[in-house]
């Protein structure tokens, strides 16, 4: 599974992407989530406010119960604001 971080994620988990297997038990991007957090004080910090947190499954927006798999591409990102002028 590929794990990409963007923004201030990137900069707290200390890289902008990486290779992970999980146990088979992590199902859903909130499991992935709660996986994650249990890497170290760095991914804890991370992960520590779900509130501002959005994922991508295959680079389409995801919820936290969106199931995920071993060959999937999750990103993690802070909520995007601004538009079009």
């Amino acid at each position: 599974m590929k794990i990409l971080y963007f923004a201030w994620l990137r900069e707290r988990v200390g890289h902008a992407q990486e290779q992970a297997e999980p146990p088979p038990e992590i199902a859903t991007v909130a499991a992935l989530i709660d996986w994650l957090a249990g890497r170290g004080e760095n991914y804890e910090a991370a992960f520590a406010d779900r509130s501002v947190i959005r994922a991508a499954v295959n680079q389409e927006h995801a919820a936290l119960d969106t199931a995920i798999g071993p060959g999937d591409e999750i990103a993690f990102f802070p909520p995007m604001t601004g538009g079009m002028d």
